[in-house]
């Protein structure tokens, strides 16, 4: 399996995995152009994309979905209520498949698992992508950690996990109280610290790579939230031995492209 994060943040998100043959997009929050021309620039033309996963109807992850299903033919993939509550962006698509959030089904090789997260949205996912040798656990605008989401990600070989602010920029930044206060809140999104001691619960022997994402441009900088994620790794004993990985997503450049190993 190899995955690429093309972009993550509030103005735009877009994830590349493949496998076995099958491509897939999870999320597709900028314009199709620029999709496209960050697929390009990984070696992926836009006809080899499969499917479209979408977590949540926000335009930053959903704005190129429906023009990439008319333009390339690809069926997206959500639940009912996010395709109800992102209908007017997305407008009319190829093809699309509801599945059902807290149940697995098959897409070509591949297993795809939904699972309930906690943002202000209708039904919000994230999901465990396996192809019977290893698994990728992706799991971004969630408020909260809960011991479902633990469960679901317990064993994935790679993670893309939120690690959206700092808490003492966000306090002291120029955000109206309003906003700060969505952040903050159980729909909202997870701070450093908070995505740092999910990672620490996470870890395990055989844990590859771990990309940040979702990093917030006013509230957050990307050493902060890479060293918080250091950290907590070093506090786990699973982790003294092994060498896991860890990037940092961000909103203007495509990540590293990364292979995972059975």
């Amino acid at each position: 399996m190899k995955f690429c994060v093309l972009g993550s943040g509030s103005k735009g998100n877009a994830t590349y995995v493949s496998s076995g043959g099958t491509s897939i997009l999870i999320d597709a929050g900028m314009s199709g152009i620029e999709l496209q021309k960050r697929l390009a620039a990984i070696g992926v033309e836009l006809c080899a994309i499969d499917a479209i996963l979408v977590t949540h109807e926000h335009n930053d992850h959903v704005q190129g979905v429906g023009v990439l299903s008319r333009r390339a033919k690809i069926p997206v993939h959500a639940n009912s209520a996010t395709f109800s509550a992102a209908s007017k962006i997305i407008n009319r698509l190829f093809s699309y498949n509801e599945f059902e959030t807290g149940g697995s089904y098959h897409f070509r090789n591949l297993e795809i698992h939904p699972f309930s997260i906690s943002h202000d949205t209708k039904d919000p996912v994230g999901f465990r992508i396996s192809d019977g040798s290893v698994s990728l656990g992706y799991c971004t605008d969630t408020g909260k950690v809960s011991r479902l989401m633990q469960h679901r990600l317990a064993s994935c070989q790679a993670l893309v996990l939120e690690s959206n602010h700092d808490i003492e920029m966000l306090r002291n930044g120029m955000y109206p109280q309003y906003l700060k206060q969505r952040i903050r809140s159980s729909q909202g999104h997870l701070a450093n610290a908070e995505a740092a001691t999910f990672l620490r619960e996470l870890a395990h022997e055989k844990l590859q790579h771990v990309v940040l994402a979702h990093l917030s441009e006013d509230n957050n900088h990307p050493e902060i939230a890479f060293h918080s994620a250091v950290e907590a790794l070093n506090n786990n004993a699973h982790c003294k031995e092994t060498a896991i990985r860890i990037s940092v997503a961000s909103q203007e450049c495509i990540g590293e492209f990364v292979s995972l190993t059975g």
